[in-house]
């Protein structure tokens, strides 16, 4: 559910970076509490007449009284950090909706790490100071890559970490695109350099949960190393931030392997149940959004999962999955967006 927030502070972060703050009035608090990891979807009219979608994730640490602050970084011609950047401004009010995501750690004892890069380290400054703020037997590891100090969000915020929690707090920060006086040699951390390189600055066995968060690429080489260290699977989490498909070979859309004709979707969203037929080919969260305007959504790309859903009937095809965990897709929960129809019925459930 989306609900018109007042823009209470916009600070500039960096060059191409900014965080929003947005005033939640006390009888929304209890709508927008977050689990440290969580984000939210935030909204604006387009320019055809439509809407644009994009999803942040929250930075603030969570307490009873909600801090909903969310970092935006400029990508070129996007449609919405681009009016983040250059048009909001204090007092302006943007739809937001409610957390979502299970990119998560609720606070508890034990010895957790991270690996991100560019603005992956939203979510993860969230996860960070939550937990060492609550959990006096918890420690954190954060290995961070970014193009050039310039470009580091939320400096001043891991500083302040490393201040208050010296025992508990390590930072690992790598720059790809800048000589460094000191620390690690500069250049992109690949899978071969992350195998080498955090047996090195932490003990990789003793580690509870891996928070992988940022650009494909990135993800996808902290996940191969990880596993090649002998790292369980259910021991990493990850959450992609930017799909370079260019740079990382991920195919675009494939064509749907759907029926002709004659499939129809029922869906129950938010207590109420519908069936409607599905055009050939379409995404069966297009079906959904024909009759329902509520279906949760976001980027509509395969990578945030606020269209997840349960499969609880027929079978579908997916284009492809950024979002879902491997555990998930095996209970049966699918990405709306990237689903079609390989059966002549279908059932979804977005309310499990």
């Amino acid at each position: 559910m989306f609900h018109p927030l007042r823009v209470a502070e916009v600070e500039r972060l960096t060059d191409d970076a900014v965080a929003l703050t947005f005033e939640v009035p006390p009888a929304l608090r209890g709508a927008f509490l977050h689990t440290p990891g969580q984000h939210v979807a935030l909204r604006r009219p387009g320019a055809d007449g439509g809407e644009v979608r994009r999803t942040y994730s929250i930075c603030a640490p969570a307490g009873d009284e909600p801090v909903l602050r969310v970092g935006v970084r400029l990508v070129e011609g996007g449609a919405f950090s681009t009016y983040a950047f250059k048009e909001l401004a204090v007092g302006d009010t943007v739809d937001v909706m409610e957390p979502t995501g299970r990119f998560v750690l609720s606070p508890r004892p034990g010895y957790f790490a991270a690996v991100v890069g560019g603005s992956g380290i939203t979510p993860v400054l969230s996860i960070a100071s939550t937990l060492l703020a609550r959990e006096p037997e918890a420690r954190f590891c954060l290995v961070r890559s970014d193009r050039t100090v310039a470009s580091t969000m939320f400096l001043d915020e891991v500083a302040d970490l490393k201040d208050r929690y010296p025992g508990r707090f390590q930072l690992v920060p790598v720059v790809s695109r800048e000589e460094q006086q000191a620390g690690l040699p500069s250049g992109r951390l690949d899978r071969q350099r992350l195998t080498a390189l955090l047996p090195s600055v932490l003990p990789v066995a003793d580690v509870d949960g891996w928070f992988l968060c940022g650009p494909l690429g990135l993800v996808a080489a902290a996940d191969r190393a990880l596993r090649g260290l002998g790292v369980d699977r259910s021991r990493i989490h990850q959450e992609i931030f930017h799909i370079d498909e260019a740079a990382t070979g991920v195919p675009a859309l494939a064509p749907s392997t759907a029926p002709a004709a004659g499939s129809t979707l029922t869906a129950t969203l938010a207590g109420r149940s519908g069936t409607w037929p599905v055009e050939h080919g379409e995404p069966l969260l297009e079906t959904v959004l024909r009759a329902r305007a509520d279906a949760p959504y976001a980027c509509r790309g395969g990578v945030c999962g606020t269209c997840r859903a349960f499969l609880v009937s027929g079978e579908v095809t997916m284009d492809r999955n950024f979002a879902l965990e491997p555990e998930e897709t095996e209970a049966g929960y699918v990405l709306a967006c990237q689903s079609h129809a390989a059966t002549s019925e279908v059932e979804l459930d977005f309310d499990r």
